[in-house]
């Protein structure tokens, strides 16, 4: 380089960078027959390799930490009519005091504001009432605001289904009411599980547990948003999703002694390294996140990442790439694709380690 030459400049991505061809029948619609028997692959380093996922005890060292995300999946869908008899679908993204909801529905025409929803046949029928109160201020018009006749998460509970992904063609059954689930789920308000920690299994945490690896919670509410596409091919104009998050005190102290020993973070999933990046960023240890993780992002906490396969062109293709590098990302999945991998909710899993921006810079 000449003296009057300048580093090489970050790269500018587009949406169109992170797009990929997938074939449909590597989509999984339903969980490996195990929960840890699922694939897993290890690209923590440059050399790829492929393994099972009851193998990643072995992958990890003493003193290390694994930070979960422990909410619970909600039966958030519910099926209704107008009182002009037209059908309707409420996904119930959030629950508010009062008997209050914020939710998505899906309805050929929208009732009027004060107009009253006849769910699962009402509440002289068994179902329960819902009235809309209006647009709910943030998601871009996309969610309203709506009282029931009832406390929520019970009315969920009971006349509720589990809202599967979009690209999961069967309706929910009691498979999934198990295994879209994870088995230490505690903080019931998700509407997507998170999905990287469905791999573990009571054996596994054990394992885990005798190898001297430490565990921790955050809770994230997943929201409808995590699979809300991005239209706009200069990523830096898409809006993100708001989510509720919660970082606990016993956390942010196990966090801090797995620093102190020299330890690594190792964070379950996308949504697990949203929490504890927009903790490390803003300094709130609760609260709302829009975090937009992109390459070139400065993480703060998270070392080394469990996550599951994503959709192509979407903000957790740009997350993986900003955590473990474009390049070495898109090889990954170029090998999953190549060799079979499962992908997304019910899919196979991988297993990365963090690469500084600067390392990035092709």
């Amino acid at each position: 380089m000449s003296p009057s030459a300048s580093p090489s400049a970050p790269r500018a991505f587009t949406l169109s960078d992170f797009d990929f061809e997938l074939p449909p029948e590597l989509i999984a619609q339903h969980p490996a027959a195990e929960r840890s028997g699922s694939r897993l692959l290890d690209g923590s380093s440059p050399a790829v390799v492929d393994r099972i996922f009851h193998e990643l005890p072995s992958l990890l060292t003493a003193g290390d930490l694994l930070v979960f995300n422990d909410t619970k999946v909600v039966k958030a869908r519910i099926f209704g009519e107008k009182a002009s008899g037209g059908k309707l679908e409420l996904l119930i993204e959030r629950v508010l005091p009062g008997h209050e909801v914020v939710a998505h529905m899906k309805v050929s025409k929208k009732p009027l504001v004060g107009g009253k929803m006849y769910m699962m046949g009402g509440a002289r029928n068994g179902g329960f009432d819902a009235v809309l109160l209006g647009r709910w201020p943030d998601a871009n018009g996309q969610l309203f605001h709506l009282k029931l006749s009832d406390e929520p998460h019970a009315l969920m509970e009971k006349h509720g289904h589990v809202p599967l992904p979009p690209y999961i063609t069967h309706t929910d059954s009691e498979e999934d009411a198990q295994r879209y689930q994870t088995v230490f789920a505690r903080a019931p308000g998700a509407v997507a599980a998170p999905t990287a920690a469905l791999h573990f299994d009571e054996g596994l945490l054990a394992q885990l547990e005798a190898r001297g690896v430490q565990r921790a919670s955050v809770t994230l509410h997943v929201g409808a948003g995590t699979f809300q596409p991005v239209k706009t091919e200069n990523i830096a104009d898409h809006t993100m999703h708001r989510e509720w998050y919660e970082v606990p005190e016993t956390t942010q102290q196990a966090i801090a002694a797995c620093k102190a020993r020299g330890g690594k973070v190792v964070a379950v999933g996308t949504t697990t390294v949203r929490t504890l990046e927009s903790w490390a960023k803003f300094g709130q240890a609760s609260g709302d996140t829009q975090i937009f993780i992109t390459p070139g992002f400065d993480f703060k906490l998270v070392d080394r990442l469990v996550t599951n396969f994503h959709l192509p062109k979407s903000t957790l293709m740009m997350l993986v790439s900003a955590f473990a590098g474009y390049e070495h990302i898109m090889g990954l999945y170029r090998h999953a694709i190549a060799n079979q991998y499962r992908f997304f909710s019910y899919g196979d899993a991988m297993l990365l380690t963090r690469t500084p921006p600067e390392s990035q810079v092709s």
